[in-house]
């Protein structure tokens, strides 16, 4: 490791944050190569990976992920904190077994109690031979397909206990068009080795996914990677990694690669629309450098994460799109000049979301 005595204050965290998740300025990247420096898309929901890329790509549309989506070089499955995400395929077959045990404690959980007379690997054999079945006839089965057909062999076990283990205990992508741009519907179940044509890693090393981490979200601690990736005990990792280290204002000790970048705290920082779960809300356990304790409470409620605007690089607000209306919801009032570029930047979004006749509403939030 580096030693570095540098104190990095939290507008230097937050700019260099902001370049690294491609929000200081559009970029000319590709979808797929956005996606790779993002690591994964929070995709619990259909559309705000969408809205995702938008607000971070220079030239971007719905058709543009949703092709990836169908040549497999994006896949949909469950990977950090054991939630949705899309992330390229070849790192997929990486990530699902590096994250494998923050999925299986996170099944025992929510569901131990449903699942205390169930043979989980009994459970996962079963499963993966009627995937399989059905895939050599040409079918996919759906979640709630599966349930039923594991529901023969334990008729007694609560429903949604098997709606939910499947994807917990087998690596399992949601082919398309489940994730297309305002598709619902029943989410469908492929083994991943089928979908991709090739096996998962047997061994990832932790260290790619500290050094991913760091590349899209760094400087951070090891709490920050931690909560991030649902994994834990991973300061021995750090600590023996090849990074440099400096500290915040509050003496905690920062991570990052060692020829990373810090962006210049002076870099203005225009207004930007964040969906829903974006991942950037979540990626630390220390939020101050984007967000208030108090406006975190107000964003951060119980599992959901809801969609935020940046004024200056830091969450100013909420929105929301529904009934034909984009609704903002600044945490306090905001200049003329601001108001002007965030409501042109919710002009753009309309037009991307095809919500040509929609308006924009103000609702101030007191805070």
């Amino acid at each position: 490791m580096t030693p570095n005595s540098r104190v990095l204050d939290r507008r230097t965290l937050n700019r260099t944050t902001l370049d690294r998740q491609l929000l200081l300025a559009r970029s000319a990247m590709t979808p797929a190569q956005a996606v790779e420096r993002l690591v994964a898309l929070q995709g619990q929901d259909v559309n705000p990976p969408y809205y995702g890329l938008w607000s971070r790509l220079s030239s971007f549309t719905q058709d543009d992920l949703t092709s990836l989506l169908h040549s497999r070089q994006v896949v949909r499955g469950s990977l950090l904190r054991a939630t949705q995400h899309l992330t390229l395929a070849g790192d997929y077959v990486w990530l699902r077994p590096l994250l494998q045990p923050r999925l299986s404690r996170g099944l025992r959980g929510a569901f131990g109690g449903a699942l205390r007379d169930v043979d989980l690997d009994e459970l996962a054999r079963l499963a993966r031979a009627h995937l399989t079945r059905a895939h050599l006839k040409g079918r996919t089965l759906t979640r709630t397909q599966v349930r039923d057909l594991l529901a023969e062999r334990w008729p007694g076990v609560d429903r949604l206990a098997l709606n939910w283990t499947v994807q917990a205990v087998l690596p399992v992508i949601h082919t398309p068009p489940s994730g297309e741009w305002n598709r619902g519907g029943a989410v469908p179940f492929t083994l991943a080795e089928e979908w991709l044509g090739r096996p998962l890693d047997t061994a990832p090393p932790v260290e790619r996914l500290v050094t991913r981490y760091l590349a899209a979200f760094g400087p951070a601690g090891v709490m920050d990677v931690q909560a991030w990736s649902g994994l834990t005990r991973l300061r021995p990792v750090i600590e023996a990694m090849d990074l440099r280290a400096y500290r915040d204002e509050d003496g905690r000790v920062l991570y990052d690669l060692p020829d990373a970048p810090l962006a210049d705290p002076e870099t203005p920082a225009p207004v930007r629309f964040l969906p829903y779960f974006d991942n950037l809300i979540v990626a630390y356990a220390d939020r101050s450098r984007l967000m208030t304790a108090e406006r975190r409470k107000a964003v951060c409620v119980g599992a959901v994460i809801h969609p935020t605007f940046l004024v200056d690089g830091v969450v100013a607000g909420m929105w929301d799109l529904k009934d034909d209306t984009l609704t903002l919801r600044p945490f306090r009032p905001l200049p003329g000049p601001v108001m002007e570029e965030l409501t042109a930047e919710g002009e753009r979004l309309l037009a991307f979301a095809g919500e040509k006749d929609a308006a924009i509403a103000l609702d101030l939030i007191q805070s």
